[in-house]
């Protein structure tokens, strides 16, 4: 914890929001100063819920005092526009994932942030559980072995009214795409956060159940890592009733398989601790299968307790702005193959 108390502006209504603001409310160094929104009727309510200012533009709220960074929670085709003119104003900016829905647009963001001396970061709170950390350190340690698979799924349920709730949603200009981008995204950046870059991907897609949207709604993919490994994404909002969300980590010394923020099989040739657990001592945890409400703030609490760190200490977020941007990257990539029927190769650092 720092000494200093962070202020927050909030940009957007609707649930998302709602859980930044369940997360700000739970640091005791932080405290959301007020909300800006199109929806006026929303913005009153959820200022009254989360005992904040209503401010009735983006101008007006980055005027006020004590606002130091600004949680940008629009649709994800819309982040650009209001992240350059909080950035414009000195303002640190979080951003919900995606960063945002093309590549150029990402850029703009973090080149404008870099120039004006603010940090940017995008929100995958899936990086933040002690389960997906542990992971992580396991494959820094070199337990694994030689990684050889890893593969994510994410085949969960939505309904038509889900996708009529707002204009915006299921269309390529504001969502960016479906359920790869919308639902996929959080673990494309886990998987690429333990595999490594990924250096091509081979990849089909389908409008199963959703026939009025623009997107898909079942995508899969092959991957090949720049590390040699390769793996696989599967992701769906066609199911019923839908899956927790799993990802597989496999090398050639060890395994490592998780449930939504539950590791249930870990094993290792060198580990005494070879074992098939379950660290959530039997919580069952939907994490929005059906229902897309239905998830914890505790990672949105614990990325914007290290974000706010990261600007008392000067240093990096763990996801800043073009840490977020590879999972952009990656989508745009799978997208392309599936359009054209071909592998497309990402272009690597």
């Amino acid at each position: 914890m720092t000494g200093k108390n962070f202020g927050f502006g909030m940009i957007g209504a609707g649930t998302i929001a709602h859980i930044h603001a369940k997360a700000i409310q739970a640091i005791p160094n932080a405290h959301l100063v007020g909300i800006c929104s199109t929806g006026t009727a929303k913005a009153e309510a959820f200022a009254k819920e989360h005992h904040c200012t209503v401010f009735s533009t983006l101008e007006d709220m980055l005027k006020a005092p004590g606002i130091d960074i600004v949680c940008i929670c629009t649709p994800s085709g819309i982040h650009m526009e209001p992240a350059l003119k909080c950035i414009e104003a000195g303002k640190h900016c979080l951003v919900e994932k995606p960063l945002e829905v093309t590549l150029e647009r990402c850029d703009k963001m973090i080149e404008a942030a870099e120039k004006a001396g603010v940090k940017i970061g995008v929100v995958f709170p899936s990086r933040f559980y002690d389960e997906s950390i542990r992971i992580r350190k396991a494959i820094d340690e070199d337990k694994f072995g030689k990684l050889a698979v890893g593969s994510a799924y994410v085949k969960w349920s939505r309904t038509e009214a889900y996708y009529q709730s707002a204009a915006w949603r299921g269309t390529w200009q504001y969502d960016g795409g479906g359920a790869l981008m919308n639902q996929g995204i959080h673990s494309v950046d886990l998987l690429q956060w333990y595999m490594g870059p990924v250096e091509a991907v081979q990849a089909f897609s389908a409008n199963i159940r959703h026939q009025t949207i623009e997107v898909e709604d079942t995508i899969v993919a092959s991957l090949h890592f720049s590390n040699g490994a390769v793996g696989t994404l599967e992701c769906s909002t066609a199911v019923y009733p839908g899956a927790l969300k799993r990802i597989e980590i496999m090398g050639t010394d060890g395994t490592v398989v998780m449930e939504e923020n539950n590791i249930i099989k870990w094993q290792f040739r060198t580990d005494e601790e070879s074992l098939v657990l379950n660290s959530n001592t039997g919580k069952i945890i939907q994490g929005g299968v059906s229902n897309p409400a239905d998830i914890s703030f505790t990672g949105h609490q614990k990325q914007i307790e290290d974000f706010i760190a990261a600007i008392y200490k000067k240093t990096r977020p763990l996801v800043d702005g073009k840490e977020g941007r590879k999972a952009v990257e990656i989508v745009m990539a799978i997208y392309e193959s599936a359009r054209k029927g071909y592998t497309v190769k990402l272009n690597l650092p």
